[in-house]
């Protein structure tokens, strides 16, 4: 097996991508390495050490098709409007949305879903402000993204079906207490090099001492 190639921090950290089209659907991931990846991902930051996030690990063929199809439900009940009128889209968001349509559509193919959860009591979120709750677990998810990438593994970071939560909830029997943040299929890719995003220079988002911008 090719070993994955040696990635400095800045170059992991600027080329991990949401892959969504050049997933190997074909090819297996190791049940081991997804494991590996989740350990480091448990070394993120979390609130006051509370370590209550949950990992759902998908590798059933079965169990897979069901949660994809109701991705999917979710996915075209967004997008139907933008979907009809795709080629009237600026390039670029024609690009990401149909990139998503491709994921969504073969979501099922994937050979691992991985949906980090929180536990919180009752599973009922709290009022106003909750981006305390978020940031112990998220960037745990993120984590898990990086270490899969500098394993050979991409993933794409989707929250399409949190719409329909629930629905995904009852079919993976999860207790009301347990609330899904993501959800980040996983899949060795066709290709092994990826650059950076487009992304704003950044003294377009930079502000300095208050909304003053540079």
């Amino acid at each position: 097996m090719t070993e994955p190639p040696y990635l400095t921090g800045e170059e992991l950290l600027t080329t991990t991508r949401s892959v969504r089209r050049g997933l190997d659907l074909d090819r297996p991931v190791d049940p081991e390495l997804v494991k590996d990846c989740l350990r480091v991902a448990l070394q993120a930051p979390n609130g006051n050490n509370r370590q209550n996030w949950r990992w759902i690990v998908l590798t059933d063929p079965a169990i897979r098709a069901d949660v994809a199809a109701v991705y999917r439900a979710a996915f075209h009940d967004r997008n139907a409007g933008a979907l009809q009128r795709l080629a009237e889209l600026p390039e670029e968001t024609r690009s990401v949305l149909s990139g998503a349509r491709a994921l969504a559509e073969r979501l099922h193919r994937v050979p691992v879903l991985v949906i980090p959860c929180i536990e919180v009591p009752d599973g009922r979120l709290p009022d106003g402000n909750q981006a305390g709750l978020w940031a112990s677990l998220l960037p745990a998810a993120w984590s898990y993204a990086l270490a899969a990438r500098s394993r050979g593994l991409v993933t794409a970071w989707t929250a399409v079906h949190l719409d329909r939560e629930r629905e995904v909830a009852d079919l993976l029997s999860l207790p009301p207490s347990v609330r899904q943040g993501a959800l980040l299929p996983t899949a060795h890719p066709r290709r092994t090099t990826f650059r950076p995003g487009p992304r704003l220079p950044l003294e377009e988002v930079l502000y300095l001492n208050g909304w003053q911008a540079v």
